[in-house]
């Protein structure tokens, strides 16, 4: 039975918000490379936080509670949001919250994560990516590692360099707030660093791993 979320319990625990599709089947490339991701995090006793549902929330979830082990447990959070056509939920939730509109949730994923991994999506991960980019970017949010996960955002990168960037909308350093990994090694990469500097009690983390910086 999932359990309620209880922000005091888990505050002190760091934790990697993973965005992408509900729409991806269990038979795509995409949601075996998000399981695994989250089982690597999983091993390493590392929390996740998705939105609970189907498609790439479901991967995480899956993936993150097959990794786990006793001596170094981790939890699965969910974020769901009601919707006028039902999403299915995932049955690999420890923790989870619901709401009805997406702005509280989008504060919650901001309020419960130390890094966020945006995998392939439409939309909503879109919005999602957009709005921890923004906070991160006013200082309205820690400079928490935002990672783009995989080829499908080379070519939003591309349009922010051509559009946005040249016509100066945005700065270099705005866009260098953004790390882009291609595999799950990579991701890890800076994932484990992040984990490291906040296990020494340093929870604004500012990264340094230049080759990974979208530039």
């Amino acid at each position: 039975m999932k359990q309620k979320l209880n922000y005091t319990a888990i505050k002190k625990r760091f934790r990697v918000a993973i965005f992408g599709s509900a729409r991806i089947k269990r038979n795509d490339a995409r949601y075996k490379l998000i399981y695994t991701l989250a089982k690597m995090l999983a091993k390493e006793g590392i929390d996740i936080v998705t939105g609970g549902g189907p498609g790439l929330m479901d991967a995480a979830s899956r993936g993150h509670h097959a990794g786990r082990h006793k001596k170094n447990h981790a939890y699965t959070l969910g974020l769901t949001i009601h919707l006028p056509k039902e999403q299915k939920e995932s049955y690999h939730l420890d923790l989870k919250k619901d709401f009805h509109k997406f702005s509280n949730r989008l504060d919650n994923f901001i309020h419960l994560s130390n890094a966020v991994i945006v995998a392939p999506g439409g939309i909503g991960t879109t919005l999602e990516l957009m709005y921890v980019w923004q906070l991160v970017q006013v200082r309205h949010s820690c400079e928490i590692p935002i990672i783009l996960f995989g080829d499908v955002w080379k070519g939003f990168v591309k349009w922010i360099k051509r559009g946005p960037l040249k016509n100066e909308f945005l700065e270099e350093e705005d866009l260098e707030l953004l790390y882009h990994a291609m595999t799950c090694t990579q991701a890890m990469e800076i994932l484990k660093l992040a984990y490291e500097e906040y296990k020494k009690g340093n929870r604004n983390v500012c990264l340094n791993i230049d080759k990974y910086k979208v530039k």
